[in-house]
C-alpha cells in the first residue's frame, strides 16, 4: 500500500474465537484489516452475526459479508439438515479420521474468495485462524495445505505474476486451544462475541456437545479462564 500509512491485509472471519483472535493478532502486528465472512448456507449462521460483532469490537477497517452457497455440493453435517452432527465425542473420537463436519473443500473456497478481495484492494496479506493441532482431522486446516495454497495464489492472480504475491499468514497453526484461549486473552479479545458451536439451540446457545463446543471447552478449562459463551452448569 502506497503513502506510507498501513499495510493492509484481508482476513477470514467465521466468527468463532480462533478467526477474532487472529484478527487481533493482525491489528497488534499494525495491519489494516479488511475482513470477510463468508455466509455459505452452514446451519450455524448465528456466528454470522458473531462475526459482525467481533469485526467492530477488534477495529477492522471494513468487513464484508460474502454469499455462496455450498449446499447444493453437500456431504457435509454444516450444511445439510439430513446429516447430523457428532455429539459427546471423546478426544480419541476426534482425533480419528476426517469428521462429517467437514464441508468439502471449504477453506479452498473461503481463500479463494479472500485472494480475489486482497488483489482488487492491493493488499499483500492473507490471514486465516486455523490450527493444525486441534483440527478436528479437517485436511484444509494443515500446514501443508496453505503453503501449497500460497504457492498457487503466486500462480493464478495478475499481483503474483507482476511479483506482487500476497502472503499467507496462519499465526494460530501451531497453537493448542489452551493457548489460543490465553493469547486471546492476553489481547484482550472478548470470548463472549464469539461463537464456535455447530449445532445451536432453537435459542441460538452453543450445545455444549458438538466436536467445536467439547474442544473450545477443553482449551478453556486448561487455560484456567471461564468461557462466557458456554452453557451454564444444571
Amino acid at each position: 500500500m502506497s503513502g506510507g500509512g498501513p499495510t493492509r491485509a484481508v482476513l477470514l472471519l467465521s466468527g468463532g474465537l480462533d478467526s477474532a483472535t487472529t484478527l487481533a493478532i493482525a491489528r497488534q502486528r499494525g495491519f489494516e484489516v479488511h475482513a470477510l465472512t463468508v455466509h455459505y448456507g452452514q446451519l450455524h449462521a448465528r456466528e454470522i452475526d458473531a462475526a459482525r460483532a467481533v469485526a467492530r469490537a477488534l477495529g477492522a477497517a471494513a468487513h464484508q459479508v460474502a454469499e455462496v452457497d455450498l449446499r447444493f455440493v453437500g456431504g457435509s453435517a454444516l450444511t445439510d439438515p439430513g446429516i447430523p452432527v457428532p455429539r459427546d465425542r471423546t478426544a480419541e473420537e476426534m482425533g480419528r479420521g476426517i469428521p462429517v463436519t467437514y464441508v468439502p473443500a471449504r477453506n479452498t473456497i473461503l481463500l479463494s474468495l479472500g485472494l480475489a478481495w486482497a488483489e482488487a484492494l492491493e493488499a499483500r496479506h492473507l490471514f486465516i485462524g486455523v490450527n493444525a493441532v486441534d483440527y478436528s482431522g479437517y485436511p484444509d486446516c494443515r500446514p501443508e495445505f496453505l503453503e501449497a495454497f500460497g504457492r498457487m495464489a503466486a500462480l493464478a492472480t495478475r499481483a503474483g505474476v507482476e511479483g506482487r504475491a500476497t502472503e499467507m499468514h496462519a499465526p494460530l497453526m501451531h497453537l493448542s486451544k489452551a493457548e489460543i484461549v490465553r493469547r486471546a486473552m492476553e489481547l484482550g479479545v472478548d470470548p463472549g462475541l464469539t461463537f464456535s458451536c455447530y449445532s445451536p439451540t432453537p435459542e441460538g446457545r452453543s450445545c455444549g456437545a458438538c466436536d467445536a463446543c467439547r474442544i473450545r471447552a477443553r482449551g478453556f478449562r486448561e487455560a484456567g479462564w471461564v468461557d462466557p459463551g458456554a452453557l451454564p452448569e444444571p
